[in-house]
């Protein structure tokens, strides 16, 4: 095969990398600091290296080169959230590095490069760097690396050692960078999660297990994920022919005894969600077993299965999306839920589901791109953590559709709404008539103008920027930070709209939740009362975890 590092040893690192996620998991995502419930780092970093190990398996045979672009593909398409693209990036400029080593480069300076490489690339990839951060950590385990290669004697696991022990200390170090992190005493999740991957890259190389951190870091004990090696067993290309994926609605503690009958039947187990709705996740060989799981304990809906040799096939020869040529202008928005969707889908747009714990991959995003077979395309994706998921997927379409010859000519446009409520301002000034550049400007300027904020609960104590809250305590927001701390939905609703208002406004929109009870309608009769001049609507959007969103034009 050549020099250079195995493809074997990064299978191996692959599958303990997934395992050591997957175990570390609720650990990383009860790290982040913010009091509402969409913290999730953990999962987000897991579901992004276990789709790259999915793309390299998918390839069973194939060299070294073949196999590692699939990895970085894999890794870049099942990218969700912030922390997992900026682990894409990372992750695909190591594969680049392996790829391109040559008989004449040591292993221990691949290494090294490969992660100073990734370091940059992450960096990169985010518009404003902000320290403390998994950015910070990668950075000290990549420096650590490069001074270790300078030992000519060194080996690839002297440079991992180095890098795994500086990651380690530069994490204990995050809560002196951000304030937030000191507040809420805890170290950064998504710095927590590169240790994690850093520790199964070492047990890869040593066969020794990373030393645990004993003392803890912050006032959380951070253990470090015991891992055991995979076997031979999961490395062979002989795995599950179908992947099964679909929404299931059933009661919270009916998921423990969902995962371990998935795991009989097959693997790549995710089960993420939470508060009644799942999303559900298994590579299986009997798909009819796989839905049965999901029927004993409650409704499954929205079905998806795919046979992967037919996904292999449809990839080797380029043909997936070909054939026909793309007419027209399409928005694709990611709703947060059932009401929010009716409402985009009603105003002409393909809906991506969404919402915190469910964000869309980029993966996902790009398939909507491919299956809506338009050609000026404006993405909508109506949440913070989703907008550079977007922005992969409408760079991928485009090199893609170049690639192809079938996507000539398409253009793309992510306009960076991070409220459900800006989407919504957006798509009703949406025209298909007029030209596209003057369609999207228009849809950027009012998502722009548009003042938003929410009602949520505090599932945990933590110091916010509107002073400390504790666990049910009712929250305002407003462009994402806090800024009322209260005991009752409705009152907690009127402070954000009286601040929203201050500066004037023509129009309230009010998205009420799934838990939301009459605050909707109480804060619209206030607005009626108080502010006679300006219009209010009121609709049913069906979010988790937000009782309320509100918007002011």
């Amino acid at each position: 095969m050549g020099g250079g590092i195995e493809l074997d040893t990064v299978l191996r690192f692959v599958d303990i990398a997934v395992d050591a996620l997957s175990e570390a998991r609720e650990e990383i995502d009860a790290l982040n600091v913010y009091p509402v419930p969409d913290g999730d780092t953990g999962t987000n970093m897991y579901l992004t290296i276990a789709a790259a190990r999915d793309a390299m398996r998918e390839v069973p045979g194939a060299p070294r080169r073949a196999a590692l672009a699939a990895f970085s593909r894999g890794a870049l398409l099942g990218a969700r959230g912030n922390s997992g693209v900026i682990l894409s990036e990372m992750l695909g400029a190591i594969a680049r590095r392996i790829s391109a080593a040559t008989d004449e480069d040591r292993n221990a300076e691949v290494m090294a490069q490969a992660f100073q490489q990734a370091t940059e690339a992450s960096y990169a990839a985010v518009g404003e760097p902000v320290e403390g951060t998994m950015l910070t950590v990668a950075r000290a385990a990549s420096e650590a690396a490069v001074t270790a290669a300078k030992d000519p004697a060194s080996r690839s696991g002297d440079v991992l050692r180095a890098a795994g022990a500086a990651a380690r200390e530069a994490l204990g170090h995050t809560p002196e960078q951000l304030e937030v992190l000191a507040r809420a005493g805890v170290v950064d999740a998504g710095g927590r999660g590169i240790c994690v991957l850093l520790d199964a890259a070492e047990t890869v190389l040593t066969g020794k297990r990373p030393v645990p951190v004993t003392q803890p870091l912050g006032q959380h004990q951070i253990p470090v994920p015991q891992l055991t090696p995979a076997g031979a067993g999961d490395l062979s290309s002989e795995g599950p022919s179908y992947e099964v994926m679909y929404l299931l609605d059933t009661q919270d503690g009916e998921i423990p005894p969902l995962r371990a009958r998935l795991g009989e039947l097959g693997d790549s187990v995710v089960v993420v969600g939470g508060d009644g709705l799942w999303n559900v996740h298994v590579h299986v060989d009997d798909v009819g077993a796989a839905i049965e799981a999901g029927l004993a304990v409650g409704r499954p809906h929205r079905i998806r299965v795919t046979h992967f040799a037919e996904q292999v096939a449809a990839a080797a020869d380029g043909t997936a999306e070909a054939g026909s040529a793309r007419v027209g202008r399409t928005v694709i928005a990611v709703a947060a839920g059932p009401g929010l969707a009716e409402l985009f889908a009603g105003a002409g747009a393909v809906v991506v589901e969404g919402g915190p714990g469910r964000r869309p991959s980029a993966g996902q995003l790009l398939e909507a791109i491919t299956e809506c077979g338009a050609r000026e395309i404006v993405i909508l994706p109506n949440d913070h953590d989703s907008v550079r998921a977007a922005r992969v997927a409408a760079s991928t379409a485009e090199t893609d559709g170049h690639g192809h010859g079938h996507g000539h000519g398409l253009r793309i446009s992510v306009i960076p709404t991070e409220a459900q409520v800006q989407g919504l301002a957006a798509i009703a000034v949406h025209e298909p008539g007029r030209a596209f550049d003057h369609d999207v400007t228009e849809m950027t300027a009012t998502a722009r103008h548009v003042k938003h904020g929410a009602v949520t609960i505090a599932v945990k104590e933590a110091m916010t920027s509107a002073g400390p809250c504790q666990e049910g305590d009712v929250l305002g927001v407003i462009a994402g930070d806090f800024v009322v701390i209260g005991d009752e939905l409705g009152q907690v609703a009127l402070d954000v709209l009286t601040r929203l208002l201050a500066s004037g406004g023509e129009l309230v929109t009010l998205v009420k939740g799934a838990d939301a009870g009459d605050i909707a309608e109480r804060a619209a009769a206030w607005v009626e009362e108080q502010h006679p001049h300006v219009d209010v609507v009121v609709y049913d959007g069906g979010q988790e975890r937000y009782p309320l969103l509100l918007s002011v034009e």
